[in-house]
């Protein structure tokens, strides 16, 4: 028979011959001490202790705020991004950094070596990189090698501190009969290599490939098994790059790090914000900050906008870090409600920096930048923050304390920001808030503000 002959199965694969499976009841088995259930007996919840595991901190200030202030023991976190992103390069300094605690610390939680596992790439390809980061490679195993079981029972011989994947897509199980990549062995290779580390309490990363729609390759269930999924984004343009957590269960999801690549690895960056911000100077003309939260953090992003006269019969809108829907409804609001003739006129928003700046909040600096640029008139050093509504009112947005004390942080002097969030704001010293009811109102206040500066910096007598 060339298919299955039972009528319940409803399959038109044909039969193919398959390895037979070794029997699982030898107790020699190579397999049976990290396949076999422990016998446990049950626990009452109050009596069990998370103190005596704590996390293990890395020299990374970005990566441990999020994880949730560093590596849990016995944790399996799976790192995906796109390809060329970094995944690799950051793997290799979070393994530097272990090992690097691990020779200079004794206790128990940081003892051992670090064991990465490379599937993809040879030692030496692995040493080239280690090489151009300046990793010297001490406490660092590598291991070449892709079978599952091979790899479990070099780490029952080792006992590493952390293991690292690269990539789970190239580990094979024998008992599988599909191909490296496929459904069954992607999930059988996380199902070992999970089981292993729970029962040893030695976290575990995990390197994961990336579809073409840009969802994690493999099945559904590899994110249900793991304790944390993370993101390695790459920004459009520039060299940031930016770590989520799509999942945690030992932390918050809604942390992010940010990086900036250069030759020597992914370097932290502490203050985005002032980076992004560095080549601002007085007045801009179609460019103004606005504060975007990520998390616990508030970045200030930089929106500009250019509008010029079309040439074609309808008028095109570019977006840029923006969302392009967000970009058509504010576009009509302005001209329908604010006085500003946009039917006729090209309309181009970018965020500087390459990052996007995806909330409704910054929808009143996307529409003062294209006021700005429309009317030729320049902004001055300001923040502006608030959801603007098809009435072109302006509505509260969330955390606009922290919103407020960013742009006091950065220098700037100025916050435009909706009516009703003023109740819920303490201005900090140096910063004077511009509270507008509708978008109209916020357009006359950043340019008449403007214009009082400029008039200002001409009299030579510019004062706090």
């Amino acid at each position: 028979m060339g298919f299955c002959p039972s009528p319940h199965c409803n399959s038109t694969r044909p039969l193919a011959e398959g390895p037979a499976v070794p029997p699982q009841s030898s107790g020699n088995s190579r397999r049976s001490a990290w396949l076999a259930p422990s016998a446990t007996e049950p626990l009452s919840l109050a009596d069990v202790s998370a103190d005596s595991q704590p996390r293990i901190a890395l020299s990374s200030a970005e990566i441990n705020r999020v994880l949730g202030g560093g590596i849990v023991p016995g944790s399996v976190s799976l790192l995906t991004g796109e390809p060329g992103v970094g995944k690799s390069t950051l793997l290799l300094q979070l393994a530097h950094s272990l090992a690097a605690s691990a020779s200079s610390s004794r206790t128990a939680s940081v003892a051992g070596p670090v064991m990465y596992v490379t599937g993809e790439e040879s030692p030496v390809q692995v040493k080239l990189r280690a090489d151009r980061m300046g990793v010297n490679g001490q406490g660092i195993l590598l291991l070449a090698e892709t079978d599952v079981d091979s790899i479990l029972e070099r780490l029952e011989e080792t006992q590493p501190g952390l293991v690292i994947v690269d990539s789970i897509q190239t580990l094979q199980c024998e008992d599988e009969a599909s191909g490296p990549g496929s459904v069954g062995q992607v999930r059988e290779s996380a199902l070992r290599l999970l089981r292993w580390a729970k029962s040893t309490g030695k976290p575990v990363f995990i390197s994961g490939h990336m579809t073409k729609d840009g969802s994690l390759a493999g099945p559904r269930v590899l994110e249900h098994m793991v304790d944390a999924v993370l993101h390695l984004e790459s920004q459009d343009s520039g060299g940031f790059r930016v770590l989520r957590a799509a999942k945690n269960r030992f932390g918050s999801t809604d942390e992010v790090g940010v990086f900036l690549m250069t030759e020597r690895g992914l370097d932290d960056v502490s203050d985005p914000s002032r980076a992004m911000l560095s080549q601002r100077s007085g007045p801009q003309l179609g460019a103004i900050a606005t504060p975007a939260l990520e998390g616990s953090r508030a970045l200030l992003l930089e929106v500009q906008a250019l509008t010029n006269f079309s040439q074609l019969p309808a008028p095109r809108r570019v977006s840029n870090g923006v969302d392009h829907n967000r970009l058509l409804m504010l576009t009509a609001v302005a001209s329908r409600r604010a006085g500003l003739e946009l039917g006729g006129q090209d309309v181009i928003v970018s965020v500087a920096g390459g990052f996007r700046a995806t909330e409704p909040a910054a929808d009143l600096a996307i529409t003062l930048a294209i006021a700005s640029c429309y009317r030729n008139a320049p902004l001055p050093p300001a923040a502006a923050f608030g959801e603007v509504g098809l009435s072109a009112e302006l509505r509260a947005v969330p955390h606009a304390q922290r919103r407020v004390n960013e742009a006091a942080r950065l220098g700037l002097t100025r916050c435009i920001l909706p009516q009703a969030s003023l109740r819920d704001v303490e201005a900090p010293p140096g910063l004077q808030l511009i509270p507008a009811e509708t978008v109209g109102h916020a357009i006359r206040a950043a340019l008449s503000a403007s214009h009082d500066e400029l008039d200002l910096a001409l009299a030579g007598d510019i004062r706090q």
